[in-house]
């Protein structure tokens, strides 16, 4: 499978300069095992837990497993056998050497639950989700900060904030075929074989190691709802009468999309607002394909003129916000703001202090109107040179007004 540079390489190397340990966690199949195999195995011993004998002998004997693989190594899927942890925080405390330890695991809860247990002070914790447009077309971005990423995306008029040029992307393909690297590495590949196997395989390993589920059909069902929800402010009680089961049983459940990575919810901004504002958080999909997959598209142009349309193009740009945000090592501060009258924006960026407002849009022609919102945003905060965006499904980026800029989808 052809490698895609990613964009946390660059934060890896980084952390690597000043912890022990990296542990890189992030959805099944997002390229962990191939991102650090392909970054490190030349330096580091590469060595797999997801294999029953290895992962025995590591659980059965420690001191001996450690003795025929010591740092620096490569220690894939530690999930297997988070009981090893203890050793790996003995064995740095014995000798802080930073950048000897490189870990990946894929379930959030028992990952987490031992790391911090075992290497509180000692581990950089990282995740990696499904490829961005950006490393797609072999431009990760490695080196550009948070910082320089919105400065570009705001300059007047708005430059690329990488080397790929204005070229028009294929929103359909990724509205359908998503960021997971097999699908992007194999253009051949059928995207509705890959998800069904993908969903299936997800259902039979991560849910059931992470909470017990008597009726899968009933969990089938509740996956399918949340997916024709993406985009959409969550409402419990609505997926539980849709789904047959409780409110709690859907929280139960809804912890284990996001423990397991495959939905994120996007919090409401509310900071000196008045009770108006509805405070309850957006539900997305980390993945358009996979959320296509599960609402029934299996072709592009439902995919682009359906009525999921603008859900798939709203869940495409603020996912690539999230990843953004990941890939860099930076928790992601990112809201919503709805009012019950009707004003909303649909994505604020916040970094080092600073709001910026985003809406988004699957038009491939952009007029002012569209930027409406965010003007009337900005006009609210009294910035004198405060600037917003408007993401389309357009070639090249333009003015809206003088404090709007449309930029096309795949400019994160």
């Amino acid at each position: 499978m052809r490698y895609l540079r990613r964009t946390l390489e660059e934060t890896v190397r980084s952390a690597m300069r000043h912890f022990p340990a990296i542990l890189v966690t992030g959805p099944r199949q997002s390229g962990k095992t191939t991102m650090l195999r392909h970054g490190w195995e030349k330096t580091h011993r590469f060595v797999s837990l997801e294999q029953p004998a290895v992962r025995e002998r590591a659980l059965r004997d420690p001191d001996a497993f450690f003795k025929d693989n010591p740092p620096p190594v490569i220690l894939d899927e530690i999930q297997y056998a988070p009981r090893i942890l203890h050793h790996v925080k003995t064995m740095i405390d014995e000798h802080r050497k930073p950048g000897q330890w490189l870990m990946t695991g894929s379930q959030g809860f028992p990952v987490m639950r031992n790391v911090s247990q075992s290497l509180a002070g000692r581990v950089a914790v990282l995740t990696l989700m499904p490829l961005s447009v950006g490393e797609c077309g072999g431009a990760p971005a490695g080196r550009a900060t948070m910082k320089n990423l919105i400065a570009g995306l705001l300059d007047r008029p708005p430059r690329r904030a990488d080397a790929h040029g204005s070229a028009k992307r294929d929103l359909g393909d990724w509205l359908l075929r998503g960021g997971y690297p097999e699908l992007r590495t194999k253009p051949g590949m059928s995207s509705v074989l890959w998800c069904a196997s993908y969903v299936n395989t997800y259902l039979e390993r991560d849910v059931r190691s992470l909470i017990r589920i008597g009726d899968l059909s009933a969990f089938g069902r509740f996956l399918r709802l949340c997916a024709a929800r993406t985009g959409q402010v969550l409402n419990l009680s609505d997926i539980a009468r849709d789904a047959g089961v409780t409110v709690m049983t859907v929280k139960k459940w809804l912890s284990v999309l996001e423990a397991s990575f495959q939905v994120f919810l996007l919090p409401p901004y509310f900071r000196n607002v008045h009770k108006r504002l509805i405070k309850a958080p957006k539900l997305y999909f980390t993945d358009t394909g996979v959320a296509a997959y599960l609402t029934g598209i299996r072709e592009k142009e439902t995919a682009m003129q359906g009525p999921m349309a603008g859900a798939l193009v709203e869940t495409a740009v603020v996912s690539a916000w999230w990843k953004a945000f990941l890939h860099r090592g930076l928790p992601p501060t990112m809201y919503y703001w709805r009012t019950r009258d009707g004003f909303e924006v649909d994505l604020l960026v916040e970094y080092d202090g600073k709001l910026h407002p985003m809406e988004i849009k699957a038009a491939s022609t952009l007029t002012p109107h569209h930027g409406s919102s965010v003007e009337r945003w900005l006009a609210g905060q009294g910035g004198k040179d405060d600037r917003g965006l408007v993401f389309g499904n357009i070639d090249a980026p333009h003015s809206l007004s003088a404090a709007v800029s449309a930029v096309p989808w795949h400019w994160i």
